[in-house]
C-alpha cells in the first residue's frame, strides 16, 4: 500500500479523533491535512501506520487547542462546537462509544478538561488505544497517562451527559417538537419539554443570537412558538437531520441557504436541551451562508405587520 493509500484509509479515524480534541470541524480538517504532510515529508515508513498518524494528529490538535482556549475565554456568548452532520469513521464495536462522544453535551463536557486530559480521554475511552500508544502520542509516560485519564473520568462522570437509549423514540419526539414549532403550538411544545429546559443560542457576535439562555418549558415554549411561524411566513424551511449523533435540523433561508442548525437533547421523553448555532464561521463548512441579520429584521418587519 501506497503512503497515500494508507493515509486516505486512516483519515476518517484521524479526522474523528480531531474533532472531539477540538470541537471544530475547519480546525480538524486541518489537523488532518498537517498530519499528511508531515507523514509525507519523514523519510522513513512507520511499523505502524495508524499508529504513527493518530499520535501526530493528536499532538497538532492538541497544540491547535491549547490556542484555541485563549480564543475561546474571549468568545462573544456562549460557545457551542462546530455541527457534525456525519461522523466519517465507523466501529460496529464501538458504536455507542462514538456516538456519546461526538454529542454537542459531551463535546462541552470535554472543554472542561485540560488539553492533555481530553487527549487522552479521547484516544482510550472513545477510540480504546493501548496506553503505550497513548503515551508516544502525549509525550508523557504511561504512568502519568493513566493519572491524566483518571482525572479526566472525574470530571466527565460528574456532568456526563444521558440520552434517550431508543434511536426510533428520538426520532419520534423530533418529529412531534418540529410539527408543533411549524404550527406554533405553545401547548404541543410545552408538553414535549422538561420544566427545566434550556435553550442555547450561539452567534458569536457575527450574528443575532440570545442575550442568554431560555430556562423553563413554558418560556422556551412560547418563545419558539412566537419566532418559528413568523420565520415560516417568510419561506424559512427546515429539514430534519441528525446532528451530532442526535435529533436536529437545518433551517434555510428562502435561497436554500444555511440559517441555522438546531440540535435537541433528548432523555425520558423530553426535550432537555435545545441549541441552535447561528454562527456563521460554523456553519461555511456545511454550504453557503445565509445573511441572518438581513432574516432578522425581515422577520421583525414581519411581525410589524401582523
Amino acid at each position: 500500500m501506497s503512503k497515500v493509500e494508507e493515509f486516505e484509509e486512516l483519515r476518517p479515524l484521524l479526522f474523528s479523533i480531531a474533532y472531539r480534541i477540538l470541537g471544530s470541524v475547519g480546525e480538524a480538517e486541518d489537523a488532518v491535512q498537517e498530519t499528511w504532510l508531515r507523514y509525507d515529508a519523514s523519510r522513513t515508513r512507520p511499523v505502524s501506520a495508524k499508529a504513527f498518524l493518530s499520535a501526530t494528529v493528536t499532538r497538532i490538535a492538541i497544540d491547535v487547542l491549547r490556542s484555541a482556549r485563549v480564543r475561546r475565554e474571549k468568545y462573544v456568548g456562549p460557545w457551542l462546537p462546530e455541527p457534525l452532520l456525519d461522523d466519517p469513521y465507523q466501529d460496529p464495536a464501538r458504536a455507542a462509544e462514538l456516538a456519546d462522544s461526538v454529542s454537542m453535551a459531551a463535546l462541552l463536557l470535554l472543554e472542561r478538561l485540560s488539553p492533555l486530559e481530553r487527549s487522552v480521554f479521547v484516544l482510550r475511552e472513545v477510540f480504546a488505544f493501548g496506553f503505550d500508544e497513548i503515551a508516544d502520542a502525549v509525550g508523557r509516560s504511561e504512568a502519568a497517562c493513566r493519572q491524566l485519564l483518571v482525572r479526566a473520568r472525574r470530571h466527565m462522570h460528574e456532568g456526563r451527559p444521558r440520552f434517550e437509549a431508543d434511536r426510533q423514540d428520538r426520532q419520534e419526539l423530533a418529529r412531534r417538537f418540529f410539527e408543533a414549532l411549524t404550527q406554533g403550538d405553545v401547548d404541543g411544545l410545552q408538553n414535549l419539554l422538561s420544566a427545566d429546559v434550556q435553550l442555547i443560542g450561539d452567534g458569536g457576535g457575527k450574528a443575532p443570537q440570545l442575550a442568554r439562555a431560555v430556562a423553563g418549558a413554558e418560556n422556551v415554549a412560547r418563545l419558539l412558538a412566537t419566532v418559528y411561524p413568523l420565520m415560516a411566513r417568510i419561506d424559512i424551511t427546515f429539514e430534519a437531520h441528525e446532528v451530532n449523533g442526535q435529533p436536529g435540523a437545518l433551517f434555510r433561508d428562502r435561497d436554500g441557504k444555511i440559517l441555522h442548525i438546531l440540535t435537541l437533547d433528548t432523555l425520558d421523553g423530553q426535550i432537555q436541551t435545545i441549541r441552535a448555532v447561528i454562527n456563521p464561521d460554523k456553519l461555511s463548512h456545511l454550504g453557503p451562508v445565509a445573511d441572518a441579520w438581513a432574516v432578522d429584521q425581515e422577520v421583525k418587519q414581519t411581525r410589524k405587520t401582523q
